[in-house]
């Protein structure tokens, strides 16, 4: 049998970071944190944590979260469905905590809007969201770290469903100075390698993608990395470069005239998926069907 109260304090520690943390999100002590993980630890025989600045769980440290966060969730499924189950006069309110990957562009656009119709819908429950880029997701999902992901992947994850969300379109832009003074005899091959593009981080390949779609192979370009949405458009709108930036979010600049076009019509698309567990808790479902809504209503809609 499963020692669930030691299953918790192994889940906080992950969550928080550390045993301090998770002890006073538990309530308890330190020190009790940490029998409890170390007595878990005996059982399984072999390491749940590396213990560090952050605290990270190990594979098989993975497994068991997941396995308390499904539990979580079908307890909180469980109390929809008997209410007599639920808290009594005192009890602490208790909350499962759903963990989500996202790419940076979509929870800068549209999908906060899924988040918060999901929170306030779902007020025991509480959402961890972790942002990569969208090639990248479904690593996630793969590795057990996160429980549902947008990604760009439309192969199913082991396990898992995958339902296509609709289009993200990329627009190459940068400001009319910048254009003026870097692309003033056209974009190609030559002027692209010397004017400074803008990367979100490594991950990044939308500027390699595009230029290798302009150009019809691939050139290095001099970068400036800005590992923020919002960021990145006020970048491109102060001449810092050119980026490839959701034509949705930059929809006001482009029609002021603030950013332009590198070359018309030369959009990128990538479309994406929301992928999560086939046998999902209803808990899930509901987050998933507010995530699909958001994708296609609202003025950041995919097409």
């Amino acid at each position: 049998m499963l020692d669930y109260a030691a299953l918790n304090a192994l889940a906080a520690v992950v969550r928080e970071g550390s045993f301090e943390r998770a002890a006073r999100a538990l309530n308890v002590t330190p020190s009790a944190v940490s029998q409890r993980v170390k007595l878990l630890e005996e059982r399984i025989g072999g390491a749940l944590l590396v213990r560090g600045q952050p605290c990270v769980a190990t594979e098989a440290g993975l497994q068991l979260c997941r396995h308390v966060e499904r539990v979580g969730m079908l307890e909180h499924e469980l109390r929809d469905a008997l209410p007599a189950l639920g808290m009594g006069d005192g009890e602490a309110h208790e909350r499962v905590t759903v963990r989500v990957a996202v790419n940076a562009d979509s929870l800068a656009t549209w999908f906060m809007a899924a988040a918060a119709t999901f929170a306030v819908q779902e007020e025991a429950a509480l959402l961890d969201l972790s942002v990569d880029d969208q090639d990248h997701t479904a690593e996630r999902l793969r590795s057990g770290a996160v429980l549902a992901a947008v990604t760009a992947l439309a192969e199913p994850v082991a396990g898992c469903n995958s339902e296509a969300l609709g289009t993200m379109h990329y627009v190459a832009a940068a400001s009319p100075e910048f254009i003026k003074q870097h692309f003033a005899k056209g974009v190609g091959a030559r002027a692209l390698a010397s004017a400074p593009s803008l990367v979100f981080d490594r991950k990044d390949r939308l500027q390699a993608r595009w230029v290798r779609r302009v150009c019809h192979r691939n050139v290095e370009t001099p970068r400036h990395w800005i590992p923020s949405a919002h960021a990145f458009v006020e970048a491109a709108c102060a001449g810092m470069g050119w980026g490839m930036h959701p034509a949705s979010m930059v929809a006001d600049a482009m029609r002021e005239g603030t950013l332009v076009e590198l070359v018309p019509g030369s959009t990128l698309p990538v479309p994406l998926y929301w992928q999560q567990a086939r046998a999902a808790p209803q808990l899930l479902r509901r987050l998933g069907a507010a995530v699909r809504a958001a994708a296609t209503g609202g003025p950041h809609a995919l097409a």
